[in-house]
């Protein structure tokens, strides 16, 4: 009855695998949704808060990894149900929260479960979309701490994009959650068609002529005419032109590349019909760089009617914020460009730009954007066409090629269901760029989704708080991670008994009726080890360490003489076996080590950080044995972040006790400042004396902590930057935005979400600390929320 009436009110009908998980919540069931980009997993979640608004004062939580699809889903949610119904919480936004749908930021939950939040009661329900997120290596623990720790008779809807391991992820689903039901689909609603631009031509990646069902192949099926002209830079060349090319390669010459630029791809895109487009480009310099060379180009890409709508539109949404503000963010230039049908989407642009980017984009009056990797994150943004500029981006350190999962996250943008009949995925051909490799990559549809999870110190206090050492022991050991890692040991005990196997009959092989071979290959091995280290080493070693491995040598020489086995006839076929067995040995013995690594490994790392909270006084042991959360222990509860031990031994020992709060501000900008190693300036100034005296103390505080943290084999944390303490310093004290900005070297987006992550660890310390400091950070947050930061499009 219930999954009729929620059928009548779409506008089409259900997928087999959306009937499926909807079937399954009707049944009671928790479910795992794991399906392509773009296929409408989001319908069985709005059915999951159907169900729960068909029950009186039943609640449903929907979390989601980032903020921005955080509102994203506020808003569409508010559209259907009414802003009464719900509520945002993403650590700095606050609205509606005892509303019975709440859109949330997965760490908000988190916190409210280890809080024991008076929200909970009557929760029924909780989505969590984009679950494989739960591989991201600093927030991807989040998500496991949430699904141990959900109250039993709370129903969990998983949304993932399609992963290569959806059965097992379920199955730990299954065990931590019970009944789970596991829908997987690999289909696309819209086919997805690939090509290569070459110069100013769109060529199929995949031979039209051999189907779709070749493709999986990947280079197999790779379009000939491509492979051909990627030979040729892209040039349709007569016979003799190609015999002409071909001596020219043999002696390793090459045509000079030439690609369209990006004026010229979206003139291309346009006469194809193929915009809407998204362009990926892994630079926000570049994206921005983008938009100023298509504007220059003249291109107009909207009616006069859609330009009216979008100034209206923008004017209407930026009406609170003062025009100096605006003009210091390029607000001229930005709206001629939305105009015109061309924006930027990056993590440097201001928020609420961005949001009235995707507003225009899903409204369908924007034409192109070009965005970095950040886009295809949930974010709705549906386009015909994606065009991918490279097939490599910089992570930090190096130009790595992206992966199959990256690839299909991004080319999932293209084709909007309902619109399109296909979506287009193009990749800018460049020399040297292979059609089969390209080929291969987007034929794997499929990515492992992997557990990050790992104890913290936080997580600990809070576990130990409630459970108890060894109940928090338990519940650690039913991570997904150690899921994994026991699977894992499944397999290499295994390959550990194939081995055993295989030394049995290499010992029977090199067995010598005359005696021990296997002691008389010891000390074969143990010659030609000391014979190895003396080549290497000879010109290093003192006389005195080279006349003692002589000395071994010669008694080891000596002893192989005297060896029974040494006057064997079959003695080098025995010693042919003798070195597999060896081998084969150590490789069983090296497996052996990874079986006692992962058993139990996530428990051994909760033992280690443990003793570093025992060793600091966090925890002390009770007489019998367990661990109890000692008064300290109780402040870092409340404490959420990376640096979580850091800021409450800072707080312990009073090193900001003396700070007034705009240099507390300062402080929280460097504590959660991560500087971009490609970005970062090495000669920046600091406030005055007694802001630096603190920061001494702290920095003095993390390497007393760093050493700690290594005796105790635990990866300890990157050293204190405190390249934005000035900006924000100088910010908390009124600066104008242009000054700040420019102090700091940061794009506006980015200065907002360093003020917000400093507001959400001034919040955290005003809870927990001490007068003075606990008014001083909660004045400290008035001063950092003004202008920008405080400005807000979510209401």
């Amino acid at each position: 009855m219930s999954l009729g009436l929620f059928q009548s009110r779409l506008s089409f009908p259900l997928d087999a695998f959306q009937l499926s998980a909807c079937q399954a919540l009707d049944e009671g069931r928790s479910v795992l949704v794991a399906a392509p980009t773009g296929a409408g997993k989001t319908v069985v979640a709005e059915y999951a808060v159907h169900l729960a608004m068909a029950q009186r004062s039943a609640k449903v939580f929907y979390t989601a990894p980032i903020k921005a699809l955080s509102n994203q889903k506020f808003q569409e949610l508010v559209e259907v149900y009414g802003a009464d119904a719900v509520g945002l919480l993403t650590g700095d936004t606050n609205i509606n929260s005892r509303a019975r749908i709440v859109v949330m930021t997965t760490e908000v939950l988190r916190n409210m479960l280890y809080a024991d939040s008076d929200l909970l009661p009557d929760l029924r329900f909780v989505i969590m979309d984009e679950v494989h997120y739960l591989a991201d290596r600093f927030r991807g623990a989040v998500w496991e701490e949430v699904i141990i720790h959900l109250p039993s008779h709370v129903r969990l809807v998983s949304l993932s994009a399609t992963v290569s391991n959806a059965e097992e992820f379920g199955d730990w689903l299954q065990t931590v959650r019970g009944d789970t039901a596991v829908i997987v689909s690999e289909d696309r609603p819209v086919p997805l068609e690939q090509h290569i631009l070459m110069r100013s031509r769109l060529i199929d990646l995949f031979d039209t002529a051999t189907g779709e069902s070749s493709r999986r192949d990947g280079a197999s099926s790779v379009n000939p005419e491509l492979i051909q002209l990627a030979r040729y830079g892209g040039r349709a060349l007569s016979g003799r032109q190609a015999k002409d090319v071909g001596r020219m390669h043999s002696r390793g010459g090459r045509f000079r590349e030439e690609r369209l630029d990006r004026a010229g791809i979206v003139k291309l895109l346009d006469d194809h019909n193929l915009l809407p487009a998204i362009a990926f480009i892994f630079s926000r310099k570049g994206c921005d760089q983008a938009v100023q060379q298509v504007l220059r180009s003249g291109i107009r890409l909207t009616t006069v009617a859609e330009r009216d709508e979008i100034r209206e539109y923008v004017e209407q949404e930026t009406r609170s914020m003062r025009g100096e503000d605006l003009a210091v963010l390029g607000y001229p230039e930005w709206l001629n460009g939305l105009e015109r049908g061309v924006a930027a989407h990056h993590a440097g642009l201001f928020p609420a730009f961005k949001e009235i980017v995707e507003e225009l984009f899903r409204r369908k009056l924007l034409r192109v954007v070009f965005a970095t990797e950040t886009l295809a994150l949930g974010i709705n943004m549906p386009a015909r066409t994606v065009v991918l500029e490279a097939l490599e981006k910089f992570n930090g350190e190096a130009r790595v090629p992206i992966t199959p999962g990256e690839y299909t996250q991004l080319t999932g943008r293209a084709g909007r269901r309902g619109i399109d009949v296909e979506g287009h995925a193009v990749i800018q051909w460049k020399d040297g760029l292979d059609p089969g490799a390209v080929a291969s990559l987007a034929s794997r549809r499929t990515y492992p989704l992997n557990s990050s999870f790992k104890p913290t110190y936080n997580m600990s206090v809070n576990l130990i708080e409630q459970f108890g050492r060894d109940r928090t022991r338990e519940i650690l050991e039913s991570s997904f991670a150690q899921f994994q890692a026991d699977r894992g040991v499944v397999d290499l005990a295994r390959k550990v008994r194939e081995h055993e196997g295989a030394l049995e009959g290499y010992a029977s092989s090199m067995t010598c009726h005359l005696g021990d071979f296997a002691e008389y290959a010891g000390i074969r091995r143990e010659i030609s080890d000391l014979e190895r280290k003396g080549t290497a080493r000879s010109a290093h070693d003192s006389r005195a360490e080279r006349d003692r491995r002589q000395q071994q040598l010669t008694t080891l020489r000596k002893r192989l003489r005297q060896h029974p086995c040494h006057g064997c006839a079959d003695r080098e076929a025995h010693a042919r076996w003798a070195e597999r067995w060896w081998r084969l040995k150590r490789e069983a013995d090296d497996l052996r080590r990874q079986i006692v690594g992962r058993t139990g490994a996530i428990a051994k790392v909760f033992d280690r950080v443990s003793e570093v909270l025992l060793a600091l006084g966090y925890l002390t042991r009770l007489a019998s044995g367990d661990l109890s959360v000692a008064a300290s222990g109780r402040a870092l509860r409340r404490i959420y972040g990376e640096r979580d031990l850091l800021v409450a031994e800072c707080l312990r020992l009073d090193a900001w006790e003396k700070l007034e709060p705009n240099a507390i501000a300062a402080m929280a900008a460097t504590i959660v400042h991560e500087p971009r190693r490609d970005s970062e300036v090495a000669d920046y100034r600091l406030p005055k004396a007694p802001f630096r005296a603190a920061l001494d103390k702290t920095n003095e505080i993390w390497e007393r902590l760093d050493e700690l943290e290594h005796e105790h084999r635990l990866p300890g944390t990157d050293p204190l930057s405190a390249a934005m303490a000035l900006p924000m310093w100088r910010w908390a004290n009124g600066a104008n935005l242009e000054s700040v900005l420019d102090e700091a070297g940061l794009q506006a987006g980015d200065f907002v979400r360093l003020s917000k992550q400093a507001i959400d660890l001034l919040d955290q310390v005003s809870i927990v600390a001490e007068p003075p400091v606990d008014q001083r950070a909660r004045r400290a947050i008035d001063l950092i929320r003004r202008g920008i930061v405080a400005y807000s499009s979510v209401s």
